[in-house]
């Protein structure tokens, strides 16, 4: 998932996707707990697209924020 993607995206959207990916994570973690996972990187992709999904959303914040100053 590419940043310029989420910027486009409503504050709704990104919360849905947000949601989606913790579930998806947790998931993984208690696979990880009872057997192997078939691809170990997808937990370093799950957070790094959890992390783009926050900063998107604290820039569109701050972009509100400055427009109504």
């Amino acid at each position: 998932m590419k940043a310029a993607e989420l910027r486009r995206l409503n504050r709704d959207e990104l919360e849905e996707k947000l949601g989606t990916l913790k579930k998806e994570l947790f998931k993984l973690r208690v696979v990880s707990q009872t057997s192997r996972v078939e691809k170990p990187s997808t937990f370093r992709h799950i957070r790094r697209d959890i992390a783009r999904i926050l900063t998107a959303i604290k820039e569109q914040e701050d972009d509100a924020t400055k427009n109504k100053a």
